[in-house]
């Protein structure tokens, strides 16, 4: 049963590749190359160019070889772009899912796991927050990710296409092993700015926001290690090749950390008093949100390995080490 992970060329698909090819799964990977590279996809992994709105595109793939599982992460995630044009986002992550999701039900795929995002729950009223509560999005990012989730279980009720949406915390770090991390240049990813800081990639970085309704002003945020993001995806997916139940489960660690003890603990790690500096707040974020991560655990029987936030840095670190490395 040959898998097919969109956005397999990016941060976090191209962990979820490595994954599936350790544990010798089939793997065919859909990726128009905007913010992945090519070289991140192992050469032996069949790697198609192009969008998942195009459905032509998508039913060859499926058919040609043999697709019974989708793994959806391509998107476009940047909170402050999505309010700036919302169209693009609704594009890229509503309608083109739409079109995935269609060709999947017609090629039979059996399973279909779905990057969805905490930014569908808005500024929570209380923390932990569970994936019972109420859905309210602050961005066109998180409208264009909850409207995904509706058209998933409209299709699941109608099609039986089975499906697991996972919304993700903040997600950062980087393969152990140093096969792959967050390579896009310009990425906002909060640890990742603040390592490339640390070694001067950049002159310095910005906490955008002090005046938060929190201990130090800043906002608070659950950092999950990407390895455990990509094992809560094998999990899924076992649990729906298993008989399971669709279900939606959020992926983070139950506990956060605010703007500034995150870069404290990126100088710690690091060793260097990089420049930070203070600017307003950016649209679109909420103060302060944490994971409940409880029916990963029990339903999907998910088990963190890096759940630690100097072990996060650390890993980020030495990714941005690489990458220099290989510019050079």
């Amino acid at each position: 049963m040959t898998v097919l992970v969109t956005g397999g060329a990016g941060y976090i698909g191209s962990h979820m590749v490595l994954e599936l090819v350790d544990v010798g799964e089939q793997v065919v990977v859909l990726d128009n190359l905007s913010t992945g590279f090519r070289w991140a996809v192992p050469q032996q992994v069949p790697l198609f160019v192009g969008d998942t709105g195009d459905g032509k595109l998508a039913a060859e793939i499926i058919a040609k070889h043999k697709i019974r599982a989708i793994v959806h992460f391509a998107a476009s995630i940047v909170v402050p772009d999505s309010v700036a044009d919302p169209l693009s986002y609704y594009r890229n992550n509503t309608t083109n899912s739409r079109t995935l999701i269609e060709a999947a039900v017609n090629g039979r795929v059996e399973h279909f796991i779905f990057s969805s995002t905490a930014a569908v729950y808005g500024n929570p009223a209380s923390v932990p927050v569970t994936e019972d509560a109420p859905t309210m999005p602050m961005s066109p990012y998180g409208s264009s990710k909850l409207m995904t989730e509706t058209i998933l279980r409209d299709v699941d009720h109608a099609h039986g296409l089975k499906h697991v949406i996972l919304r993700y915390f903040n997600v950062a770090g980087a393969d152990p092993k140093m096969r792959a991390g967050q390579s896009t240049p310009i990425a906002t990813h909060l640890i990742k700015v603040a390592a490339q800081a640390a070694l001067g990639i950049r002159p310095g970085m910005q906490v955008f926001g002090t005046d938060y309704p929190t201990a130090d002003g800043t906002c608070i945020r659950d950092y999950i290690h990407v390895s455990d993001l990509v094992r809560a995806h094998s999990d899924a997916l076992a649990h729906l090749r298993g008989g399971s139940p669709s279900l939606t489960a959020n992926c983070g660690y139950g506990h956060g950390f605010s703007v500034l003890q995150v870069i404290e603990t990126v100088k710690r790690v690091s060793g260097v008093d990089f420049t930070v500096e203070r600017a307003p707040r950016r649209a679109g974020d909420p103060a302060q949100i944490v994971a409940s991560s409880e029916r990963a655990r029990s339903a999907l029987g998910w088990r963190p390995r890096f759940d630690d936030l100097p072990t996060i840095v650390t890993h980020a670190l030495e990714w941005e080490k690489k990458l220099r490395e290989l510019k050079t």
